[in-house]
């Protein structure tokens, strides 16, 4: 076995499960099916992991930091507030699209912990991290398109992942490209309007009186 270190080892495993879990379902994906398929010993897996519930929880991580977008492609000239949006959710749909068996792996993961005595905690830390996750990302998303969002975004960073998580489960079922790219498009223009240009929120500021 090479010389890795713990956390270089943790990302051999949590590579090698989601193939496991892509090739043969999360229920059959075992901690023995995972270090084969790595092809490390067992005591690998417990000396980089407690527990199969810890490397799921590792692999929803890796799976989704993946399939963001980067922080935004730039923006032509007088790119009104919509196509900026837009443009970042392509971006975005792009990824769903490029790895359609990893977010199926996700979906699994969540039947299965809610399925198991014990493991409801799993799902329930999942949907916070996604939560967590596109929150940031809504942050990132208004920077890069030089907006700010008029709504609690706590709460736009819950609906919205409503809206995306539906949004792929559908397009997992159907693989219908031109619906789900138009229902992609709506959900653009509803955050187009709730987003208002930065420059000009700084500005109202600016003029407001002091005290």
């Amino acid at each position: 076995m090479s010389r890795l270190s713990a956390g270089e080892r943790r990302e051999q495993l949590a590579e090698a499960a989601i193939r496991v879990m892509i090739r043969d379902g999360v229920a059959e994906t075992t901690t023995r099916a995972v270090v084969t398929e790595a092809g490390v010993p067992l005591g690998a897996f417990h000396y980089c992991f407690r527990s199969k519930e810890e490397l799921f929880q590792t692999v929803i991580e890796r799976i989704m930091e993946r399939n963001l977008p980067p922080a935004g492609p730039a923006h032509p000239e007088g790119a009104t507030p919509h196509d900026k949006v837009r443009a970042l959710l392509r971006s975005y749909w792009d990824q769903v699209r490029a790895r359609p068996d990893e977010h199926l792996v996700t979906y699994e993961v969540t039947q299965y912990a809610l399925r198991r005595p014990g493991l409801a905690d799993l799902a329930r830390r999942q949907y916070r991290h996604y939560q967590d996750v596109y929150r940031a990302h809504l942050e990132s998303m208004a920077g890069a398109a030089g907006l700010v969002w008029t709504v609690d975004l706590a709460v736009l960073a819950r609906y919205g992942l409503g809206v995306l998580d539906g949004l792929t489960l559908t397009w997992l079922i159907d693989r219908d490209d031109v619906r789900a790219l138009a229902a992609l498009d709506e959900y653009a223009r509803y955050l187009a309007s709730v987003a208002a240009p930065a420059d000009r929120v700084a500005d109202r500021v600016a003029d407001r009186p002091a005290g």
